[in-house]
């Protein structure tokens, strides 16, 4: 396990810190100039469209899904354990600073989104049966026809499987068994099986079955989560502007807290913020795609500006409201953090640790452990919400790749990785799944780029912009 994990680790610290920061910034910033910062001109139009068409019962679509079932689909995949674990992760190693960085990826990261959705859209198919399938496989193919189209095309399928399908759903129960384990004390292994039944029941159901679940799912998670952070928030109400102005300083001079030299604290702070910012939004990695080519919507662009807010509401507000909580109370004021490291602090028990502190001033002595539970529940529904969704993200490219027929040996061994997860190493777990997704994004950011003048004709607003006739 030691000899794996060093191996994997190398792998992913050259991709995440040279070429992932190259290749996702670089795309983000190519779309946003190119769509004339979609993010900011059709912000409102996106938000109209989320919210305007919001429904906790979409119903049963003839083909493909509702476009609140395909963003709920989408966030449910998002909102997971980056937004708790690996946003705490990102501040324990890059500092409060890395926070900033992860705000940069997402803000550009929207335009890509909007990218991929559009993309998806255009180049989805529809099989005899109805059936609705589409995702980077399916444009990657698009544009390039040739051999090198199928051996991108088949690189993304098998790096997608392996890390949404399988390695995953791994660091999903992994952190929700971890966290019930230190909660309730609840053997690791009982929660992971009982994860597994679960998500099995489910993934038969096919993404009809997904949809119900996330768009009643998603919603509900995320005000609930956010409304024990305001609790926080207004327990620890004289820090929350100091925690503000940490995550400014140390994205700056991370030095101030990291130690070393500025040079290098600087480039740990940038590379946890992409790392962790790309495991959370997701823009770029080529998950997303799959849900929002699902969507029946009258044109591209309508998907395209519903997929920005699915990143808007992924980083901005739910991967905020973690950094805050735990900013707030762990690095300002006399928190424990505020010199810098501490014993027995690691990123999957800073939020249980900020909870617990907040509530145990409202309800005494029973608060910490009413904080440690609050925060199991949320990780649980967001790490469980998110299985089902890359669950479906990986049964695509699995498709993809061996035919219908193979879906149910594809149920079978995914929900065996579900069950394993609770039982392997935390930080192999979250190397291994930083690899694939590390991979994922080489063919699908070649496709992006290779596939600017077909999103460009898509996006309102540009002068390539073409109006698509009415059959």
């Amino acid at each position: 396990m030691e000899t794996l994990l060093k191996i994997v680790s190398t792998i992913n610290a050259c991709l995440s810190d040279y070429i992932l920061i190259i290749l996702l910034v670089g795309i983000g910033i190519y779309f946003t100039i190119r769509t004339r910062f979609v993010q900011i001109r059709c912000f409102g139009e996106g938000m109209k469209n989320v919210f305007g068409k919001m429904s906790l019962k979409g119903g049963k679509q003839k083909g493909g899904l509702s476009s609140f079932q395909a963003l709920a689909t989408a966030v449910a995949a998002q909102v997971g354990t980056g937004n708790i674990v690996g946003a705490c992760g990102a501040i324990l190693i890059g500092g409060p600073g890395a926070i900033f960085w992860m705000w940069i990826i997402a803000f550009f990261g929207m335009a890509t989104s909007y990218a991929e959705a559009v993309t998806a859209q255009k180049t989805r198919q529809t099989d005899e049966d109805g059936t609705v399938s589409g995702g980077p496989v399916y444009y990657i193919k698009h544009i390039f026809t040739g051999k090198g189209g199928k051996f991108l095309a088949g690189f993304f399928a098998v790096a997608a499987t392996l890390a949404l399908g399988f390695m995953g759903s791994m660091v999903q129960s992994n952190s929700i068994s971890s966290n019930f384990n230190s909660a309730l004390n609840i053997p690791m292994w009982v929660v992971g099986i009982i994860v597994a039944l679960i998500a099995g029941i489910i993934f038969i159901g096919g993404i009809q079955r997904i949809a119900s679940v996330t768009e009643k799912l998603v919603p509900i998670m995320a005000l609930f989560y956010l409304l024990g952070g305001i609790v926080v928030l207004c327990v620890n109400i004289t820090n929350v502007p100091e925690a503000f102005g940490l995550i400014f300083k140390y994205a700056f001079v991370p030095n101030a807290i990291i130690g070393g030299g500025i040079g290098t604290a600087f480039k740990m702070a940038i590379g946890q913020g992409v790392k962790r910012g790309l495991f959370s939004n997701e823009a770029g990695m080529g998950s997303a795609p799959h849900a929002h080519a699902m969507a029946n919507v009258k044109k591209p662009h309508d998907q395209g500006v519903v997929a920005m807010i699915g990143v808007f509401i992924d980083t901005f507000v739910v991967l905020t409201m973690t950094a805050l909580i735990v900013i707030s109370s762990l690095y300002a004021g006399d928190g424990v953090l505020a010199g810098g490291s501490a014993i027995g602090v690691d990123k999957t028990n800073m939020v249980q640790l900020a909870f617990s502190d907040a509530f145990s001033k409202i309800f005494g002595p029973v608060g910490a452990d009413i904080g440690n539970i609050f925060v199991a529940i949320c990780l649980f529904f967001f790490a469980f919400s998110t299985i089902i969704s890359w669950n479906f993200f990986g049964k695509v490219n699995f498709t993809y790749l061996f035919g219908k027929k193979s879906t149910i040996i594809y149920s079978i061994i995914s929900i065996a990785f579900v069950f394993a997860g609770s039982l392997l190493s935390n930080d192999l777990v979250w190397e291994l799944s930083d690899m694939f997704n590390n991979l994922m994004v080489i063919p699908n950011i070649i496709a992006l780029f290779a596939l600017t003048p077909l999103i460009l004709s898509l996006t309102k607003g540009t002068k390539h912009f073409k109006e698509e006739k009415k059959e």
